[in-house]
């Protein structure tokens, strides 16, 4: 099957699984997923199905990738805060709904790939940082929308809460248990943040530790 026809048949199968936001699918099919898979996985590239990638991490699926931006209700003049870069997937498709990106990743390796697929793309309106993402980008705050790629606990940081702005939206995985995990989206509003669960998920923890320079596999 040719890439055209498996890039379709993504697109498809995230129209039948609830993703009605069209620009949310143009910028799925605009973004070559293969550039942000190891070589071994390039026969799934365009499958809708998390892949490995370096460090123990994973590029995520592309439903989930997808549904996560979907509940985000961006706009093209916000900024986005997410946190865990990983392969710069997730960040290269919120990069083409919105003013600009800053993301924060934790592993020395994985920020290295990522900004190396950003140049390699010409995506722009990027910012990266290696760091701990608990604590958030207090000098670029507040942000409008912020992006949460792993499990924040029972409660989201409250670093992160604090920089979002007033009329800003979360989307964020908690939950302490990893078979009892759910997507939430939180809202700040002037007397304080309302959460609407969403859907239940599986994500790795979100750690608070420093940042890790380990040497890539």
């Amino acid at each position: 099957m040719s890439t055209d026809a498996r890039k379709i048949r993504l697109l498809m199968a995230l129209r039948g699984a609830g993703v009605s936001d069209t620009s949310i699918l143009g910028a799925i099919e605009r973004i070559p997923r293969d550039v942000f898979v190891p070589d071994a996985f390039q026969d799934h590239a365009w499958d809708d199905m998390a892949l490995p990638i370096d460090c123990g991490q994973t590029i995520s699926q592309p439903l989930i990738v997808a549904l996560m931006t979907q509940a985000l209700e961006l706009h093209p003049r916000h900024l986005v805060l997410e946190i865990g870069t990983g392969s710069g997937y997730q960040a290269a498709v919120l990069a083409q709904l919105c003013r600009r990106v800053f993301t924060i990743e934790r592993l020395r390796p994985l920020l290295n790939e990522a900004e190396r697929r950003f140049r390699l793309l010409n995506i722009g309106n990027i910012t990266t940082r290696l760091g701990d993402g608990t604590r958030g980008w207090p000098q670029q705050a507040p942000f409008s929308r912020v992006l949460v790629t792993a499990a924040g606990g029972q409660e989201p940081p409250k670093d992160l809460t604090d920089q979002l702005a007033v009329g800003g939206v979360m989307v964020i995985p908690l939950g302490g248990d990893y078979r009892e995990q759910t997507m939430v989206r939180l809202r700040r509003t002037d007397s304080g943040i309302l959460r609407e669960d969403l859907w239940p998920v599986r994500f790795v923890p979100l750690l608070s530790d420093p940042p890790q320079q380990v040497r890539s596999a």
